[in-house]
């Protein structure tokens, strides 16, 4: 490890040989490694796990959200997509929109019922199960820990009956009410009070008998319809009936002796794609000093470049083309570099010119090498805050990424999928396809709306340019690059950790920031997890003396959860 790297971390990563598990609640971990103990491989064990998340963290992820998966095959070397977003209903074009009176300038409340998508998690639950999975388990069996958990009752997680609270009382202050099914008496539970979720434990049972169509079509359906229509949206029987996933290929780039794998547009991996490719043209960044003035300044500015190009030609490819081969290029990246000042912050950002929230991450590599990288969401919190009678989730408010400007790649339309923060994330080392497999180097990723992909580079050149352990890396302190609409202005939050004086000359530099952010405000600098194939990061290992096999993992603190493995 870098000994200029004062920050200590709180814990030692997790080392183990057989598979391993790393997930933001200790017993969605545990479901996950029985499903590795039983049997099944890396893609069972997401869907386990997904579905424990959906139990025992209702204010982050769930079945009325959606699910992105990348999974990595160790006996091929390929690494394939799940993209599981689910798209507007038909009849909400911006016609309609507009004829509600909503504009780009007066906009839905993030809680209203229209920006309710079609939930995706379920299917993209079914369809790693089916594509990915081993085969030996059936979806009752993978589903099975979650039921429990939803049936008998847990303690809620301090952190998370933080989140579960504040939740809450946001609906509340926007007059609006959560469902029964998700309080105890009235009241979000309490840090250590148990919760049960007998609704949420049937409709479980009734997606492992009938697969998609337990949830898609029927009672679970119905009930959606109806609570959406009672609330003044729009969307129809049919419309969740023709939901489908979409099997992707992955976009990737390379940085040093490693390649970065993320799920292409609508989701935002394009982005922390772009961000690395940035920062290629700045060697000197790790003798710069890890989370120094001009590490942070390099930084910040290359995220307010690749932001800015995300939000400009990111949207639904189904809609619109979208010109990934030339933003991909490493000629435009050391375009978009130059304009890069190393004493000053620049004024605007603006797109580079071509011619063409609340969530959940974990994560799993099995004892074949298999790989699950995996994110569920209901976006903001407990979404639209709106409870399906009897089904015991909360639907997603999705729809409040969609611009409504007329001609913008991502202006609503029906029967589309909005710009999609969530993404989670693979390595592998930068061999070409013409010489051998792709071998696995880490499953990882960091949750947090528009946070993930500046969040992916991060724990990355962590461990890639400071040397730091899985665990390290996420413990490190964080910068968090925000960008407010209303004001058209960008704010830098550091954590606490940074030194002032790397605020204070930020600040002279031009940036506006927010230091030192503490406490439960950290969770704006996402949870994580990690694990690692080897310990390829540490700098003082030789060829000789890594141990291949061993997987490594970290957990964040800032979330409640930990990795295990066997």
């Amino acid at each position: 490890m870098d000994t200029e790297f004062t920050f200590n971390s709180r814990r030692s990563p997790v080392v183990c040989l057989h598979g391993c598990v790393a997930t933001s609640q200790p017993l969605a971990s545990t479901v996950g490694l029985d499903i590795l103990k039983r049997g099944g491989n890396a893609a069972d064990a997401a869907v386990a796990i997904a579905a424990a998340l959906a139990v025992t963290e209702p204010c982050s992820t769930g079945l009325g959200g959606d699910a992105f998966c990348l999974f990595y095959s160790a006996d091929t070397g390929e690494i394939q997509g799940i993209n599981g977003s689910g798209r507007t209903a038909r009849a909400q074009t911006l016609d309609f929109m507009e004829s509600r009176g909503f504009s780009t300038e007066s906009p839905p409340s993030v809680f209203d019922a229209l920006n309710v998508t079609v939930p995706g998690a379920a299917a993209c639950w079914c369809d790693t199960k089916e594509l990915f999975g081993s085969q030996k388990l059936s979806l009752q069996e993978i589903l099975s820990g979650a039921v429990e958990l939803a049936e008998l009752g847990f303690p809620v997680a301090e952190v998370t009956a933080h989140h579960w609270a504040d939740n809450v009382a946001a609906l509340r202050d926007a007059g609006k009410k959560l469902g029964d099914d998700l309080l105890i008496d009235g009241h979000a539970p309490k840090s250590g009070q148990v919760f049960k979720n007998p609704a949420l434990a049937r409709t479980l049972k009734e997606l492992g008998e009938h697969g998609k169509p337990g949830f898609y079509q029927g009672r679970v359906a119905k009930a959606i319809v109806d609570v959406i229509s009672k609330d003044g949206g729009v969307m129809t029987l049919d419309d969740l009936r023709s939901h489908n996933s979409e099997v992707t290929t992955p976009i990737s780039t390379e940085y040093k002796r490693a390649r970065l794998w993320e799920l292409p547009p609508n989701s935002q991996g394009l982005v922390a794609l772009l961000l690395l490719n940035i920062l290629e043209n700045f060697p000197q960044l790790r003798a710069t000093g890890h989370n120094s003035s001009d590490y942070i300044h390099v930084f910040v500015e290359a995220v307010r470049l690749a932001q800015t190009d995300g939000l400009c030609y990111l949207g639904d490819s189904a809609h619109t083309s979208i010109p990934l081969e030339t933003l991909l290029d490493k000629s435009y990246s050391s375009q978009r570099a130059q304009l890069i000042i190393m004493d000053r912050a620049m004024e605007q950002t603006k797109p580079g010119p071509i011619t063409a929230s609340d969530t959940v991450y974990f994560c799993i590599i099995d004892s074949h090498g298999n790989a699950c990288s995996f994110v569920n969401s209901t976006y903001m919190g407990f979404g639209t805050g709106l409870v399906p009678d009897g089904c015991g989730f909360s639907l997603q408010n999705r729809g409040a990424n969609f611009s409504l400007h007329r001609g913008h790649i991502n202006c609503i339309a029906g029967g589309k999928r909005s710009y999609h923060t969530i993404i989670p994330a693979l390595l592998t080392d930068s061999v070409t396809k013409s010489q051998k497999p792709q071998q696995l180097l880490a499953a990882l990723g960091v949750m947090g709306g528009f946070m993930q992909p500046q969040g992916h580079v991060q724990v990355l050149l962590n461990m890639m340019e400071f040397g730091m352990n899985p665990q390290q890396a996420l413990d490190a302190p964080r910068v968090f690059v925000q960008y407010d609409q209303k004001s058209g202005q960008w704010f830098v939050n550091l954590e606490e950790g940074i030194e002032q004086e790397v605020a204070e000359e930020l600040r002279r530099r031009g940036h506006k920031v927010n230091w030192p952010v503490t406490g439960h405000q950290r969770s704006q600098f996402g949870r994580g997890q990690i694990i690692t194939v080897g310990d390829w990061w540490n700098p003082s290992a030789t060829q000789a003396s890594r141990l291949p096999r061993v997987l490594w993992a970290g957990s964040d603190p800032r979330a409640d959860g930990c990795a295990l493995g066997y």
